[in-house]
């Protein structure tokens, strides 16, 4: 991950942001991403409300508690920041959390199916995806946050049933790359499923293999810095 000053972690959220609403994670002035401040693991910085996933800048970047509440910022805070705080507060191993609507996640979660390795993305997830089915409501309460991040436990990633996605990582590359390489394994088996459902898909076991080397830090940022330039042009 890039410098640990304030000025290049509030740079870093701002072009998660960016590279999320690239991809078509956007959703108008939903979604939000989050990450602790190394030197104080109790706060962390926040897209504010009321602006799109893109639009993060220096300025309106907020400063949120574990409590949820806002402790600096002028902008107004999403009433979902309880997915960010909750999880930030069960795992002390992620700096960073990213919810967004992703829609081939969306869709796909309507299914009631596993994700299966149809393609090398859905490797990436053949230890398991957890399925969050408490609530399709708004997560906005303390409650529901502690629900999402006991469903998410150790994983990487869950989906949150007819709503969107978690992901939470040690680094912003690596949930942001989760963020993306989940919405796209849900995508290519949404296309098997339309051709009549996958009939052939990738070895558990192998899977399970190729998604561990393959992830790694010099991809996650790689692949951030990509469409971090691609966004740019």
């Amino acid at each position: 991950m890039r410098g640990t000053d304030l000025r290049s972690l509030k740079r870093l959220l701002a072009d998660a942001g960016r590279v999320l609403a690239h991809e078509g994670q956007g959703d108008y002035v939903a979604g939000h991403v989050s990450l602790r401040l190394p030197d104080q693991p109790d706060l962390f910085l926040m897209k504010p409300a009321g602006i799109g996933l893109e639009e993060m800048s220096d300025e309106n970047i907020i400063t949120v508690d574990l409590e949820g509440t806002k402790v600096e910022g002028a902008a107004g805070r999403h009433n979902e920041v309880f997915i960010h705080s909750e999880v930030l507060r069960a795992r002390p191993d992620c700096v960073a959390v990213v919810h967004t609507h992703a829609p081939y996640a969306v869709a796909f979660s309507s299914l009631g199916k596993p994700l299966l390795a149809v393609s090398n993305d859905g490797a990436f997830f053949a230890n398991g995806l957890p399925v969050f089915e408490e609530t399709t409501e708004l997560i906005i309460t303390k409650a529901r946050g502690q629900a999402v991040a006991r469903t998410l436990g150790q994983y990487g990633a869950l989906l949150l049933r007819n709503h969107g996605i978690v992901t939470a990582a040690p680094t912003m590359e690596e949930a942001v790359w989760l963020a993306l390489k989940l919405n796209q394994a849900c995508h290519l088996q949404l296309m098997a499923e339309w051709a009549g459902g996958p009939k052939r898909v990738g070895d558990p076991q192998q899977a399970k293999t190729k998604g561990a080397y393959a992830s790694r830090p010099d991809i996650h940022t790689g692949v951030f810095e990509y469409v971090l330039r691609r966004a740019s042009k």
